[in-house]
C-alpha cells in the first residue's frame, strides 16, 4: 500500500485497450507521470470479448486516420515492447450488390489512397481468385483492403500497457475509481487503496462512461450520450476444407469478408468460421428497472440470443456455403457500447475543466491506437494533428436525453455497415428541438433535418412528390428534391424567399474590457459600434478553430453567433479562456431567426411595415419594429442576394413569419441555402473550415491582421507561414459533374497524382453548373488550371474558378 501513487500528472479510469493505448501514448508523449486505475483486471470490459477485427475502412476521413494509425503502430508494436502478439494481417472484401454501394467503395478508395493505403476496387472474379468458396452470382462488386485483418484484443492490451509501464507510467489493477472531486484547481481521484490527486482526469471506462461521466456533474458536466447493445459472434468447429486450403496454398488465413449490405462479418477462426451479424432485430440491454447495470459485469457475458440471428446465419451460408458445414462451436454476447452515432467520444469533456474522453467505443480494437494518440495530444498540446469533429464529444448538447441515445444506437447498430446518402435523414431519435413555426413549416410541406437537435426544412415538397425515405437512398442529385430546389433558388434569385433557421448558436459578451478580450482572441479586427463582420479563431497553429459574426451592440457589448452544431465547442473556446469581469451567455434557445433574402426584400419590410432605416448598408444591424413586432435586423445573407436575417426572439417569430409569407416570400429550405453559399464561396464550418487547414490556406488572410499589437493565438505561426508560404490553397472549381455533385474529401488530381481534395460541392443553379470548394497545391490555384475531381470513381473535369464569388463576383446583388 505504502507506494500506492497519491499524485499523478493524468488519471485515466479505465484498462481496456483505448484506457492503455492512452496511457501509452502519453508516456511516448514525455508524460509518464501518470496512472491507469482499472478495477478489474486489464481488457475486462468490452475489450476482453471483442472480435479483434481491424479494418482501416471509413468514409469518414478522420477516424480512416485514426485506424490507419492504429494498424501502422500495432504492425511494429510487439518487436517494440517485447510483447508476443497474435496478429494476422489477412486482408479483407468488402461485397457489394448495388451500384450505389460500389459507388460508396469508389469514394472510399480514393479517400485511402490519399492517406497512403493500399484500397482497391474488384471484380466478382477478383473476389473468387482470393476467396474460392464465395458465392458471387448476385453480386456486382467489391473492395479489397489488404491492411485489414484481426488481431488479439488482449494480447493488443498487454503490449500497450508493457510499452507505457517500460516508459515510467504506472497501472493500478482492481483499483476502482469510485469518484471524484475537485480542489484548488486538481482534481481528486477517489479508490479504495487512496486518492490520487491530479491535474488531469480521463473517462476510459467503455460501457461504464455514462456512470463515470456522473461524478463530473457538480462540475459542469453531463450525462454521456450512449447505450450499451448486445453484440453477438459465434465460432463454428473446425471446417476440412478450409484446412485444406490452407494447406494447400501455404496461407495462414482467408480474407475477412464483409457482405456489408446484408450486415454480418465472417472470418476465419483457426480452421472454422466466426460470423458477426449487425441485426436489425437488435436488443440494448441495461435500459429498464428490470434490467439494472450490475456493480461489476467484468469478463461476463449476455445468455446466448441466437434466434436473432437466424436470418444472417441463413444468409451467410448461401454467400459462403462452408459454413453450413461446420458446427456451431461456440456464441458469444456481450455489451458493446453506442454513441448516437455510432462514433467514439475522444476529447475535452464538455463544461469540465481538465477533464477528457476516450469512450463509447464500439470499434475500440481497431481504433484504439489512433485514439490514444489523439487523446495524448489534446491534454499535451492542447490541439490534435487531424481534425477531429466527427468524434469531438461537444458535438452533442442538450437534446441527448437517454430514450434518444437508445433510439439511435438501435438505428445504428440495425443499419452498422448503412449508406449515409446525403439526403438522407434517419428517422431514429427526431423532434427534440423545434421551432416555434414548425407546424407551419411542415405544413407547407417541409422536409427536415436535425441540425444540433432543432429540426429546420432542408426542401419544401409539393403534392405527388415522393417524401419516402427509400427515395433519398441515392448519390445523385437527382431526386424529387431537385426540381423543387431549383424553384427555391429562383425564387430567391428573382424574388423574396424566407428560410426559418431556428438553432443559430448565440452568445452575448459583455463587461468592461470585453472588446479587447475579443481583439486578443480573433486574428482581425472588430467591427464598429452598429456593424457587423466575419470573425476567425486560430488555434496555436494558426488553423482555423471556428468561425463567427460579430454583432457590436455597444463598445464593450457584443452577440456572437457560430454554427448550431458548434454551440458547446464555441461557447468554450471563449469561455474557457474568459477574464474576470465579463460574462458570457448563451441565448440560442431564446431567439430564432428568419433568413428574408432576394431582390424584393426591401420592398416586403416596406409592405409589411417597419420602422427600420431599409437604406443601412451591407454589415450594419438595428434594432426594429416588424410586423408590429420588435426584433434585429442584420444586413447580411449567406444567400449572396439583398437580404436580412430578422433576429427575434421565440415567441415572436410566429407573427413575424407569417407576415413575410402573406407578402409574398416564398420558403425555401437548407438545400437551397446551401447550394447558394457555394457559389458564393463562403465557408461551412467542419467543411471548408476546420483545423485541418491554415487560415491562409483557407483564403481567409483578408480577416487576418498581423499589424495589430494583440498577440492573438496562431499569430506567430501564421507570421512564419506567410514567409515560409502555404501548403494549400483555397479555391472554387466549376466541375463537369455526371449526375452528382463532388461530396466532403472528394480527391482532386493532376497528372495522375492527388494533389487535393474538395470540402464542399454542389450544384448551382444561379451559374448552371457543378461547384466545388476545396483544397489545392498553391501552384495549381491559379484561375483557368483544369483538374480532375473523383465524385464515386468517376473522375470530372474541374476548372479552378478566380478568387471570389462565383456568383455576383462583384457583390452588387448584395449591396443593392
Amino acid at each position: 500500500m505504502s507506494d500506492f501513487p497519491t499524485t499523478a500528472r493524468v488519471v485515466i479510469i479505465g484498462g481496456g485497450a483505448v484506457g492503455a493505448s492512452s496511457l501509452y501514448h502519453l508516456a511516448k508523449a514525455g508524460w509518464s507521470d501518470c496512472v491507469l486505475l482499472e478495477k478489474n483486471e486489464l481488457t475486462a470490459g468490452s475489450t476482453w470479448h471483442a472480435a479483434g477485427n481491424c479494418p482501416s475502412f471509413s468514409t469518414s476521413w478522420a477516424v480512416m486516420n485514426m485506424q490507419r494509425y492504429s494498424l501502422e503502430l500495432y504492425r511494429g508494436l510487439a518487436d517494440e515492447v517485447d510483447y508476443p502478439m497474435n496478429y494476422h494481417v489477412t486482408g479483407s472484401i468488402r461485397l457489394a450488390h448495388s451500384k450505389e454501394r460500389m459507388q460508396e467503395f469508389e469514394r472510399a478508395c480514393s479517400m485511402g489512397i490519399y492517406q497512403g493505403m493500399d484500397l482497391k476496387m474488384m471484380t466478382n472474379a477478383e473476389m473468387q481468385e482470393i476467396y474460392p468458396f464465395l458465392e458471387t452470382h448476385d453480386l456486382v462488386g467489391g473492395m479489397y483492403d489488404p491492411d485489414d485483418g484481426d488481431i488479439d484484443p488482449a494480447q493488443l492490451t498487454q503490449a500497450l500497457a508493457k510499452g507505457a509501464r517500460n516508459m515510467g507510467a504506472r497501472i493500478e489493477r482492481f483499483c476502482p475509481a469510485t469518484g471524484v472531486s475537485r480542489e484548488n484547481g486538481e482534481w481528486i481521484v477517489h479508490t479504495p487503496k487512496g486518492d490520487i490527486r491530479c491535474e488531469y482526469v480521463v473517462n476510459a471506462a467503455g460501457y461504464y462512461a455514462q456512470r463515470v461521466g456522473e461524478w463530473f456533474k457538480p462540475y459542469g458536466g453531463r450525462t454521456v450520450p450512449m447505450a450499451v447493445m448486445s453484440h453477438q459472434y459465434f465460432l463454428t468447429e473446425e471446417i476440412p476444407a478450409i484446412k485444406e486450403w490452407c494447406e494447400g496454398t501455404g496461407k495462414r488465413k482467408l480474407p475477412l469478408l464483409r457482405d456489408v449490405d446484408s450486415s454480418y462479418y465472417l472470418r476465419q477462426e483457426k480452421y472454422g468460421l466466426n460470423l458477426g451479424p449487425y441485426e436489425r432485430n437488435c436488443k440494448a440491454h441495461w435500459i429498464t428497472p428490470d434490467d439494472p447495470m450490475p456493480e461489476d459485469f467484468s469478463f461476463q457475458l449476455y445468455p446466448d440470443d441466437l434466434e436473432r440471428l437466424e436470418w444472417y446465419i441463413e444468409d451467410a451460408m448461401a454467400r459462403v456455403p462452408l459454413l453450413g458445414e461446420g458446427g456451431v462451436g461456440r456464441n458469444i454476447n456481450g455489451p458493446i457500447p453506442y454513441a448516437p452515432d455510432g462514433l467514439p467520444l475522444i476529447g475535452p469533456m464538455p463544461g469540465v475543466p481538465n477533464a477528457f474522453e476516450a469512450c463509447v467505443f464500439t470499434f475500440g480494437i481497431t481504433q484504439g491506437g489512433g485514439a490514444g494518440k489523439v487523446l495524448a495530444e489534446w491534454i499535451t498540446e492542447g490541439q490534435t494533428e487531424w481534425d477531429m469533429w466527427a468524434v469531438d464529444p461537444r458535438r452533442y448538447t442538450d437534446y441527448t436525453d437517454q430514450q434518444y441515445c437508445i433510439d439511435k444506437a438501435m438505428e445504428i447498430y440495425g443499419h452498422e455497415y448503412g449508406m449515409h446518402f446525403p439526403q438522407k435523414e434517419w428517422p431514429a431519435g427526431r423532434d427534440r428541438k423545434l421551432s416555434p413555426v414548425d407546424a407551419k413549416v411542415r405544413e407547407m410541406g417541409g422536409q427536415m433535418g436535425a441540425y444540433n437537435g432543432w429540426e429546420r426544412a432542408n426542401w419544401f415538397a409539393k403534392d405527388g412528390d415522393d417524401t419516402s425515405l427509400e427515395a433519398t437512398e441515392t448519390w445523385g442529385r437527382e431526386g424529387p428534391w431537385e426540381p423543387r430546389i431549383r424553384e427555391e433558388v429562383e425564387a430567391v434569385r428573382d424574388g423574396v424567399g424566407v428560410l426559418d433557421l431556428p438553432g443559430f448558436s448565440r452568445f452575448d459578451l459583455e463587461g468592461e474590457g470585453a472588446a479587447e478580450f475579443l481583439r486578443g482572441r480573433i486574428a482581425g479586427a472588430l467591427p464598429k459600434v452598429g456593424r457587423m463582420n466575419l470573425a476567425y479563431f486560430a488555434d496555436d497553429r494558426g488553423r482555423i478553430l471556428t468561425e463567427m459574426s460579430v454583432i457590436r451592440r455597444g463598445e464593450d457589448a457584443f452577440t456572437l453567433i457560430t454554427a448550431a452544431s458548434a454551440q458547446w465547442h464555441d461557447f468554450e473556446v471563449l469561455d474557457r479562456v474568459l477574464p474576470d469581469g465579463l460574462t458570457l451567455t448563451d441565448r440560442t434557445k431564446e431567439f430564432s431567426t428568419l433568413i428574408v433574402t432576394g431582390p424584393k426584400s426591401r420592398d416586403l419590410f416596406v409592405q409589411i411595415g417597419t420602422d427600420a432605416d431599409l437604406s443601412l448598408g451591407w454589415l450594419t444591424h438595428q434594432e426594429a419594429i416588424v410586423a408590429g413586432k420588435p426584433c434585429k435586423l442584420a444586413r447580411v445573407s449567406f444567400a449572396g442576394e439583398l437580404g436580412w436575417e430578422i433576429h427575434a426572439r421565440m415567441e415572436h417569430i410566429p407573427a413575424l413569419y407569417d407576415a413575410v409569407l402573406d407578402a409574398g416570400a416564398v420558403p425555401f429550405g437548407m438545400y437551397a441555402l446551401n447550394s447558394m453559399r457555394i457559389e458564393k464561396g463562403y465557408r461551412a464550418w467542419k467543411g471548408d473550415l476546420s483545423t485541418d487547414y491554415s487560415l491562409l490556406e483557407g483564403g481567409l488572410e483578408r480577416f487576418v491582421k498581423l499589424d495589430k499589437p494583440q498577440d492573438f493565438p496562431g499569430k506567430a505561426a501564421i507570421q512564419n507561414e506567410k514567409q515560409q508560404g502555404r501548403k494549400k490553397a483555397f479555391v472554387s472549381m466549376i466541375v463537369d459533374a455526371n449526375g452528382a455533385d463532388a461530396p466532403y474529401m472528394s480527391t482532386v488530381w493532376a497528372d495522375g497524382k492527388i494533389v487535393g481534395e474538395t470540402t464542399s460541392g454542389a450544384w448551382g443553379y444561379r451559374v448552371g453548373a457543378s461547384v466545388a470548394l476545396g483544397m489545392v497545391a498553391p501552384e495549381l490555384a491559379e484561375p483557368g488550371t483544369e483538374l480532375e475531381v473523383d465524385i464515386y470513381g468517376q473522375k470530372c473535369r474541374a476548372v479552378v474558378q478566380p478568387d471570389g464569388p462565383i456568383w455576383d463576383p462583384e457583390n452588387a446583388r448584395l449591396r443593392a
